[in-house]
């Protein structure tokens, strides 16, 4: 993460920041279930830049809507850095609007708890970042109840697309 200083309201922030930067964005949800794309589209106007979500909870949907190489889930599981870059990027081209791919990808994959998953304890989440030509993962680790780390993941994924386009001069 960047030190940009992220605003009370960063989600209002962010859908405000890619309306004026002509961005859109998708979302691949597993842990969040949904919770990042409902925390995007609570802002009026987020139609403008939210071209959809996708909750892909189980393993298979990984791969079957979101293009995750299926030898990357065998071999390491749901929660794995290289998986949410692959849904990220996988998620920008597969809910294109128009034939145009969304700019940014954002995906959240991880284990809530309260049990450990794949050998990976409650906490541990992983995001994906794509934009063009480029994708990368941010490890968290999170403490609290379930809904502590769904909401906190949540959280850190608005922080994250935020300072991602805040260090971006604008065009």
């Amino acid at each position: 993460m960047t030190d940009q200083p992220v605003p009370a309201d960063a989600t209002a922030e962010l859908i405000a920041e890619l309306t004026r930067r002509s961005l859109t964005i998708a979302v691949a949800e597993s842990l969040t279930g949904g919770g990042l794309t409902a925390e995007l589209i609570r802002i009026p106007g987020a139609s403008v830049v939210v071209n959809g979500g996708v909750v892909a909870y189980q393993t298979d949907l990984k791969h079957t809507l979101l293009g995750v190489d299926p030898a990357l889930l065998d071999a390491y599981g749901p929660v794995h850095p290289q998986v949410a870059v692959q849904m990220a990027a996988g998620v920008r081209t597969r809910l294109a609007v128009d034939g145009r791919p969304a700019d940014i990808g954002v995906a959240t994959t991880g284990v809530a708890g309260p049990d450990a998953q794949g050998g990976q304890e409650p906490g541990i989440v992983f995001l994906g970042l794509a934009r063009q030509g480029e994708a990368w993962s941010i490890p968290l680790i999170l403490n609290g109840d379930r809904a502590a780390i769904r909401a906190a993941s949540v959280a850190q994924a608005v922080q994250a697309v935020y300072q991602l386009i805040a260090r971006e001069p604008v065009e």
